[in-house]
């Protein structure tokens, strides 16, 4: 059996590894995430149960009877974006999506890659996508990549799909990025790429920034579109609680936890990296 190749995204020197959402319906949404995006329960726990694609995990789902539902005002999760391996896999998805009655709210064409959004039965965003080959993508003299926000054909990809049964997300698939709700703009730059080091591949888009490692086109999306001034998140609310940024280099880890360190951010040490919040109090793991 050929393994998979990693996507571009993983390849970079960091990426994103994991998200964890916290619900009030524990059974509701994991069945979601089963039955219409073709995660598998990998673990079960006290409190929750991870998911993932081939023993990878990508999703914690946890539950509290204290949580309230966020405002969509909060700073918090915009969307978690599961890539995936290829066209076909994006296209496989979304025949099943449509013989599934999943609602969709959107589908983009942004040169970079081709996306449909939806959300979870709590309101929580999703993207699904597929990247285009990177030697196709247009990057400009500082650095950034040429993206944009075009219509996607969905009947055209709807047809492209193999005729074949749809056993879920298909082996290599990944999150490619997370896109984070936050109260500015300007302060997550300070944050995400003047002490964690990513790079501003795209600024062109209105209240928002993407910043990524690597040259990839973002694994971070932040945007003020519904939380322009938003504070520091309550610790009671349903959401993103936390993801995950996993360092191919231990070298680049090493830099990054010494810059948090140098702006006095407190971190603390956890399996063999560190967590801490970021500015609005959304959770980080940092790890190689």
């Amino acid at each position: 059996m050929t393994e998979t190749a990693p996507s571009y995204a993983l390849t970079r020197p960091a990426y994103v590894g994991q998200s964890h959402l916290v619900v009030t319906d524990l059974a509701l949404v994991s069945r979601f995430y089963q039955n219409m995006l073709g995660l598998k329960v990998i673990e079960k726990t006290a409190s929750g149960e991870v998911l993932g694609v081939a023993g990878q995990p990508l999703l914690t789902l946890t539950t509290d009877r204290a949580a309230k539902r966020a405002p969509q005002t909060a700073a918090g999760l915009f969307h978690t974006a599961f890539l995936m391996p290829d066209r076909v896999e994006l296209a496989r998805w979304l025949r099943h999506a449509a013989h599934n009655g999943v609602a969709l709210e959107g589908a983009s064409d942004h040169i970079v890659s081709e996306a449909i959004y939806l959300s979870d039965p709590e309101g929580n965003g999703i993207e699904i996508y597929a990247d285009r080959p990177h030697e196709q993508w247009k990057f400009h003299s500082d650095g950034t990549v040429e993206m944009a926000t075009l219509r996607l054909d969905l009947q055209k990809l709807y047809e492209s799909a193999p005729q074949d049964r749809w056993d879920g997300m298909a082996e290599g698939s990944a999150i490619g990025h997370i896109h984070l709700q936050v109260g500015d703009v300007a302060e997550a730059n300070a944050f995400y790429r003047d002490v964690l080091g990513m790079q501003v591949m795209a600024a062109r888009y209105p209240g928002a920034t993407f910043l990524a490692t690597g040259g990839y086109h973002h694994h971070l999306g932040a945007n003020t579109w519904n939380s322009r001034g938003a504070g520091v998140r309550s610790e009671d609310m349903t959401g993103l609680s936390d993801y995950t940024l996993r360092f191919n280099d231990k070298d680049a880890l090493d830099k990054a936890v010494a810059a948090l360190d140098l702006h006095q951010i407190k971190t603390e040490k956890r399996d063999g990296g560190v967590s801490l919040r970021d500015p609005w109090g959304i959770g980080l793991n940092l790890i190689a």
